[in-house]
């Protein structure tokens, strides 16, 4: 079986958590995915303070340096399909927004734009300024999904884990991803 092959980029922002939840998942579906994983080093010292782990290094996919302009994903011939940037910091957005490739992340995602493949951005910022909305109509134009890190409490999540989900479980949905996860109107 040919698996989908899938990049996810994980930026300095607040919200370790998302990203953290959004792996667990994955590494549930390595079976039918290809993972290939970018993460900053602001990601890494965020996910160190916020969840006081570096459990980042405890998954099964390969981690590419940020710099690693090799990485097969930075080329449309590598046939990525899909790239979340979970969480997705308003500098990486920008960046984005101006077509500016400085690093892995920022060039993965004008790889994903230019294939028109899919691309979604977990913002996780509030208030948002007007060039923080103007670039989000900008990706979105060029025809990224902003998906903002805003949980849902309908199915009355328990823990912080499950709030994260919320927002992970709808992301995996946008990706194309089959996943269970609470249905609104399909049970309490």
């Amino acid at each position: 079986m040919v698996k989908r092959k899938i990049v996810i980029a994980v930026t300095g922002a607040s919200g370790s958590i998302y990203a953290k939840v959004l792996l667990d998942k994955m590494k549930v579906l390595q079976d039918l995915l290809e993972v290939g994983l970018i993460m900053s080093d602001n990601a890494k010292d965020v996910w160190q303070y916020e969840l006081g782990n570096n459990g980042f290094t405890g998954y099964p996919f390969r981690i590419y340096n940020k710099t690693d302009f090799n990485a097969p994903f930075a080329s449309g011939s590598a046939k990525y399909d899909t790239m979340i940037i979970c969480p997705c910091s308003m500098g990486t957005l920008g960046r984005i927004a101006s077509g500016i490739s400085n690093d892995l992340t920022t060039r993965a995602a004008d790889v994903i734009l230019k294939e028109r493949r899919r691309l979604i951005l977990v913002t996780r910022d509030t208030p948002l300024s007007l060039i923080h909305i103007n670039n989000m109509k900008t990706v979105t134009e060029a025809g990224g999904i902003i998906c903002p890190a805003s949980p849902s409490f309908y199915s009355r999540p328990d823990s912080i884990e499950a709030v994260a989900a919320t927002v992970t479980d709808r992301v995996l949905d946008l990706a194309g991803i089959d996943n269970t996860s609470y249905r609104w109107g399909e049970g309490s």
